[in-house]
This record gives C-alpha cells, sequence and structure tokens, in this order.
C-alpha cells in the first residue's frame, strides 16, 4: 500500500505566487548584502516541486537553427540534452530530463570535472568564478536546454552559454526558478530566450 502524498500546493495556484509562497529569503548570504533566495522548501513539496519541474521544461524555443532540427521521437521537447548548473541547476536539470526522457549533463565549478574539460570565467553579484563542462559532453549540433536556479547579474548563466556554444551546441533557451529582474541578467544573455518561473 502506498503512502499518500502530504498536501502541498494547489494545482490551482499561480506557479509564481505557489513559489514565491514557499521560498525563503535569507539576508546576508553568503556575504553582506546579498539575500539568497532558498527554494529547499519548494523542491520539498511534491505539488509544488512536480509543478515547477513541469514549468522549467517547457520554454519557448529562441534559436531559429535549433527550431529546424528534427527531433526523432514523436514528442519532440525542442531539445536533446538539458544542462543543469552548479549546484542547485543539478538537481533541477536531472528533473527536468527525466520529466521529457532526454539526457542531463553537469556544468561544474573548476576541478570538479576528472577529464578533459572546457572552462568559462564569469563575475556575480558577490565575487567570481569559473565552471567547467567535460569536452566530450556535448555533440556539435546538439540542441540544449539550459536549468538552473536563479538568474541573477547573468554572469554564470552567460558563462554556461558560453561553454555549450563553445562545443557546438546550440542554446535552445534558458529556464530559470527565479528571475532577479533589477540585476539585468536577461540583458546580459539575449538574444538567448529566458523562462522565468517567478519574476521578482
Amino acid at each position: 500500500m502506498s503512502a499518500a502524498l502530504p498536501e502541498g500546493g494547489s494545482d490551482g495556484e499561480a506557479l509564481d505566487a505557489l513559489i514565491a509562497g514557499l521560498a525563503v529569503d535569507v539576508p546576508d548570504f553568503p556575504s553582506p548584502g546579498v539575500v539568497f533566495r532558498d527554494l529547499t522548501p519548494v523542491f520539498a513539496d511534491p505539488v509544488a516541486f512536480r509543478r515547477m519541474v513541469q514549468g522549467l521544461a517547457s520554454p519557448a524555443l529562441s534559436d531559429p537553427r535549433a527550431a529546424a532540427v528534427a527531433g526523432t521521437r514523436a514528442e519532440d521537447p525542442g531539445y536533446d540534452l538539458v544542462a543543469g548548473v552548479e549546484a542547485r541547476g543539478f538537481l533541477l536539470a536531472a528533473a527536468v530530463a527525466l520529466e521529457v526522457g532526454v539526457g542531463v549533463v553537469p556544468i561544474r565549478k573548476a576541478g570538479k570535472l576528472p577529464r578533459e574539460s572546457v572552462a568559462a570565467d564569469y563575475d556575480l553579484e558577490y565575487g567570481t568564478g569559473t565552471l567547467e563542462l567535460h569536452r566530450d559532453a556535448i555533440a556539435p549540433g546538439q540542441r540544449i536546454l539550459i536549468v538552473d536556479d536563479v538568474l541573477a547579474t547573468g554572469g554564470t548563466l552567460g558563462a554556461a552559454i558560453a561553454l555549450v556554444e563553445q562545443l557546438g551546441g546550440l542554446v535552445t533557451a534558458v529556464s530559470v526558478v527565479i528571475e532577479l529582474a533589477a540585476l539585468g541578467g536577461r540583458e546580459r544573455i539575449a538574444p538567448h530566450a529566458v523562462q522565468a518561473l517567478w519574476t521578482t
């Protein structure tokens, strides 16, 4: 006998309101002046998590080259792989890939990948960093959906896009849970389409 799922967000509630109602703001993390939006309560809520994953999996596809590539499945989601950005992006990308039946690849912080990789540096609102991707993770012409939890200044996602394109991949869209609109990240990664489930 299977256990009943715990009560979660309503299926009828707007997705942005559902996420906003469950996320927790943490001031001065990871550094003074930064407000961190903690999504772990959304991950823990079964209804909210499923709706969030379904939302991330269905972006508007922006690259006409990618749209022109016919998928081999009857229900082609418009991308061949989901790339998740470390670390919360791993959880989201894996769930999205499972939802639509494609593979997932990790975009990791520097020094975490065991084999030959490509790298891209980036700036973000509280520091700098480097992202890496295995050189053989993406084949030229593969269509890639990039998934992360937050779009802030666009530095991290800009680096992720650069890695995919360096390997010849086509970025069909970027899907995020939260967009911090005042920080201008969408403009920084234009012309790539951005789908944000909650803009604040």
